[in-house]
């Protein structure tokens, strides 16, 4: 039934009719295809956990980053438009983090968004440091990634470049534990994320590639905890 789930989503979103769900699948079950994980390119550290469970009647993906890195990715294809993204995300357990610095740039929670941005937009620097990285990934690397993330300490509303590669750029939309344990639900106008993030590259905004859930706990050698469900796209 798997095929089936997956050709009728399909199918609703080249209609561009309905919103499109994104189920991760059943508890108990591996995440549902197309759903697959990602890390580094060679990546030889731990994988981020990921597992589908049942949590306050829903089924959810339960992520946990112990000196890890990865993230769920749901690759589009062909890229499409995609006017909002919605999903409901709960924090258990923060890192000690800091995005402004390589040593603490990890992530407890986040919900990526890749776009195609063209190649000629990107600064020439970083151009040929990404066609080089392309090279040693299984993965259609993409040129722009908006990273939406419930941080341990930044203010509700920071929007920083990841500090590895501004191809990467995050947007802190929780702050601290004030709502830890708790569903909080989440919908975002990619188009203004994107000009806000990226409009010093372009102001036209790319097609989405696909989507991400991940946390990454290797810079700060922590442990974090937490889960994400009902993510919808919406045309």
């Amino acid at each position: 039934m798997k095929w089936f789930t997956c050709l009728c989503l399909a199918s609703a979103f080249s209609a561009g009719r309905a919103d499109t769900p994104l189920p991760f699948g059943a508890p108990g079950a591996a995440p549902l295809a197309p759903w697959h994980v990602v890390g580094l390119p060679r990546q030889k550290k731990p994988f981020t956990s990921f597992s589908i469970v049942e949590l306050d009647g829903r089924s959810a993906v339960r992520i946990e980053a112990d000196n890890s890195y990865g993230n769920l990715v749901y690759p589009l294809s062909p890229a499409r438009a995609v006017a909002r993204i919605s999903w409901l995300w709960r924090a258990d357990e923060l890192l000690d983090d800091d995005l402004r610095t390589k040593s603490g740039d990890d992530t407890a929670l986040k919900v990526c968004v890749f776009f195609d941005l063209p190649l000629d937009k990107v600064p020439f620097v970083e151009r040929q440091l990404l066609r080089a990285v392309r090279t040693q990934s299984s993965e259609p690397l993409p040129a722009a990634t908006v990273c939406y993330v419930w941080d341990a300490h930044l203010p509700v509303g920071t929007a920083i470049p990841n500090a590895f590669t501004k191809r990467v750029r995050y947007k802190v939309l929780e702050s601290g534990p004030a709502r830890l344990h708790r569903w909080t639900p989440e919908q975002r106008d990619l188009a203004a994320d994107f000009i806000e993030l990226f409009g010093d590259e372009s102001k036209e905004v790319p097609p989405v590639t696909g989507v991400a859930v991940g946390a990454d706990a290797d810079n700060t050698h922590g442990h974090s905890l937490a889960h994400v469900a009902d993510m919808v796209l919406e045309p």
